[in-house]
């Protein structure tokens, strides 16, 4: 197939999207298939620059610096030629992380222009981007998920609090804060990527991940930062966090672990693949913290890892996805 990966954009993520679509390229061409990374923001001025490419060695490496990068301001969100240049394409491969990559708009805009695309739908993007409205459509259907509120601490709610903009990615504006003081800066530095902020009780225990692969669930992943919390850093810098896949948990937390993400995927409106985020109270009850519509796929990335333990390759995993 003709694959265009479409990535980078105006996200604060982007440096993470570019790294993945750098993998997927490669993996795709080794599964015989033909790219062209084309960067959401910047676009392509001429379309006779379009030249699918069918050789590892002509993709560009791209890294991830220790720190998000600056936020773009731009009113363009998407460059010259995107819709056109799609066009001249199989699929998409959708490899774009946060803003409007995973809210929605980005496949709404494929949608309307009937252009084949990998991943979940505008609808399912949108409810698992929202950290409030997943959080509240998880909690009425009974799924334990930590009591928050939204710009303002309810009185309810007790420090430790996490301090995290309610449609983001990759921990980026997240602070736990212990205080009002802590609090007040922590708001105002999520408002920076979001003017809706979510406070969340912080709840203490294991920190694990759910990858779903063919709307069925993969092993277990358990992160563990060596320092501090799953913050960007941690996320992306290499040695930073002990993963363990399969997790370190009982074969009946796993299976409920596994379902629950299941049920969550399901009721998200996800499609195909996605990643379910849990944290696992002493009690070995799993809270739920976020999901993911367009996982990472970067060398440090959960979802290749649990696929890795179900005996599936980085390349069949890029395969699987862009050929549903």
């Amino acid at each position: 197939m003709k694959i265009i990966i479409l990535a980078g954009g105006l996200s604060p993520e982007r440096e993470v999207s570019l790294v993945s679509a750098s993998q997927i390229a490669k993996a795709l061409i080794g599964k015989g298939h033909c790219v062209f990374i084309l960067d959401l923001y910047k676009g392509i001025n001429d379309l006779s620059e379009l030249t699918f490419c069918n050789d590892k060695k002509q993709i560009k490496n791209y890294k991830i610096n220790s720190n998000a990068p600056e936020i773009l301001n731009d009113k363009n969100l998407i460059g010259p030629n995107i819709i056109p240049a799609c066009k001249m394409a199989d699929t998409i491969y959708i490899a774009l992380h946060g803003d409007i990559g995973e809210n929605g708009k980005i496949q709404s805009l494929l949608d309307l222009n009937n252009i084949k695309y990998t991943g979940s739908g505008y609808d399912g993007c949108m409810l698992s981007m929202d950290k409030n409205i997943s959080k509240m459509l998880v909690s009425h259907s009974k799924i334990k998920t930590a009591a928050w509120s939204i710009n303002h601490k309810d009185d309810n709610l007790s420090y430790p609090l996490v301090v995290k903009p309610s449609n983001g990615g990759s921990s980026i504006g997240v602070s736990i804060v212990h205080n009002d003081n802590e609090l007040k800066t922590a708001l105002e530095n999520a408002k920076k990527y979001d003017s809706t902020v979510l406070i969340e009780e912080k709840i203490e225990g294991t920190e694990v991940s759910v990858g779903i692969l063919d709307n069925k669930p993969l092993p277990v992943i358990e992160i563990a930062p060596k320092q501090g919390f799953y913050d960007y850093k941690n996320k992306y810098q290499s040695g930073m966090t002990v993963e363990i896949c399969p997790a370190d948990i009982s074969p009946d937390i796993t299976e409920t672990v596994q379902k629950t993400a299941l049920a969550i995927h399901h009721l998200l409106h996800l499609k195909y693949y996605s990643r379910i985020d849990f944290i696992i109270d002493k009690s070995g009850i799993p809270y739920f913290l976020e999901a993911n519509a367009l996982p990472g796929m970067t060398p440090q990335s959960l979802l290749p890892q649990e696929a890795k333990a179900a005996d599936i390759s980085y390349e069949e995993l890029c395969d699987k996805i862009a050929k549903n």
